[in-house]
């Protein structure tokens, strides 16, 4: 039987994706670099974690699977195959919240929101109250 371990996210510019992420999802963090870890990069002749390819972002205790954000050449251009359903308590907080972290609202369905970060990935947020019509 298979579980999720990671949920890998494409992106021009890791450090900030993870970041913004970390904002939005509640027990995330990115992972620290230790010196181990920022030798490995220099090695790479990559100087700063800000300019590192692949940047980890991992949950809390009791939480769910990892995030790596992976440096891709290419822009993001066409909808999502795969995207995050997030629920929220007060989704119009919520959505001015995550709008000032840099999300985009794309369009609202009744009480379904679709958003997209700030490389253009969609996700959608919901009340945590919300049940799909029968």
């Amino acid at each position: 039987m298979a579980w999720i371990e990671d949920i890998v996210v494409d992106c021009r510019h890791p450090a900030s994706v993870a970041r913004f992420w970390t904002a939005v999802l509640d027990g995330y963090a990115v992972a620290s670099y230790d010196e181990a870890e920022l030798e490995r990069l220099r090695n790479k002749g990559i100087m700063s974690p800000e300019d590192d390819p692949t940047v980890l972002m991992e949950p809390g205790p009791g939480g769910g699977p990892r995030f790596f954000f992976v440096l891709v050449p290419e822009p993001k251009t066409v909808k999502n195959r795969l995207h995050l359903d997030l629920a929220c308590d007060d989704l119009d907080a919520e959505v001015r919240r995550l709008t000032a972290l840099g999300a985009r609202v794309l369009h609202t369905r009744g009480d379904w929101v679709t958003l997209a970060d700030p490389e253009g990935n969609e996700f959608c947020l919901r009340p945590s109250t919300w049940t799909p019509p029968p």
